[in-house]
C-alpha cells in the first residue's frame, strides 16, 4: 500500500478522558442523568450527534454537542494520550515514503490541534476530518470526498481505524481496511464491518499491509 489513512480517536491516541468528561459536562448542563465513565466508551469513534440522539433525544441533540465542545474545544481535545508506538510507526511509513492522511469523523479544526499537539503534524500530509455542522461525519462520505481531493486510487489505499465506521467506509471506497484491536472496537465489531485483517498493536499495523 502506498497510502495510509489513520482514524485518529482510538487509532493514533486515545481520547477517553476528554470526550467521555466533556460528555459528562453537557449531560449535566441539560439536567439529565450522568453515565460512569466507561459506560460512555461505546461514544468514542461514532459521530457525535448520533451519540447525543442516543444519550438524550433528536430533538436535544444539537444543544447537546454544543455544550460538549464547550469544554471539548479548551480542555477536553488535551486530555488525550498518543498510543505507544505511534510515533516510531509514522516514522517508519515515512521513511518508507507512504503517504500519510488522517481521516476522522471528529471536526478537522479539532483533529489538526489535537495532531499539531502531539509533534505529529509533519507525518500527515493532510486532516480530513468532518465540518463544524457535521457534513462527511459519515466516515464512507469521509473517505469519499479524500479521495476525490487527492485523486487517489482507493486500491492503493488503506485505512487503519478502531471502529465499525471505519471499516464500513473503507468497504464503500474500495480501500484495504486493518482493524485497530487496541482501540475501542471489538474483534467481532471490526470483522463483521469487513476488516480484511487485524493490529494488535501500532506495531504490527505494517506488517498487516504486506503480503
Amino acid at each position: 500500500m502506498k497510502t495510509v489513512f489513520f482514524d485518529l480517536d482510538g487509532t493514533l491516541s486515545d481520547p477517553k478522558i476528554g470526550i467521555t468528561k466533556s460528555i459528562q459536562y453537557a449531560l449535566e448542563r441539560l439536567d439529565v442523568p450522568v453515565p460512569a465513565t466507561d459506560d460512555l466508551l461505546w461514544c468514542i469513534g461514532p459521530p457525535l450527534r448520533a451519540s447525543f440522539v442516543e444519550l438524550v433525544d433528536e430533538a436535544r441533540a444539537d444543544q447537546g454537542v454544543a455544550l460538549y465542545r464547550e469544554r471539548f474545544g479548551d480542555v477536553g481535545l488535551y486530555e488525550n494520550d498518543l498510543y505507544d508506538g505511534i510515533p516510531d510507526t509514522l516514522q517508519a511509513f515515512s521513511d518508507a515514503g507512504t503517504r500519510l492522511f488522517v481521516a476522522t469523523s471528529k471536526p478537522h479544526v479539532y483533529a489538526r490541534r489535537i495532531v499539531e499537539h502531539f509533534g505529529i503534524a509533519g507525518h500527515f500530509e493532510r486532516v480530513f476530518g468532518s465540518e463544524l455542522d457535521g457534513t462527511r461525519a459519515d466516515k464512507s462520505e469521509l473517505l469519499e470526498y479524500a479521495l476525490q481531493e487527492t485523486g487517489l486510487q482507493a486500491e492503493a489505499c488503506a485505512m487503519i481505524g478502531d471502529r465499525e465506521h471505519d471499516m464500513i467506509g473503507a468497504v464503500n471506497n474500495g480501500l484495504f481496511g486493518i482493524g485497530a484491536l487496541y482501540g475501542y472496537g471489538t474483534q467481532e465489531e471490526l470483522e463483521a464491518a469487513g476488516a480484511r485483517r487485524l493490529a494488535d498493536a501500532p506495531s504490527s499495523i505494517a506488517a498487516k499491509l504486506k503480503g
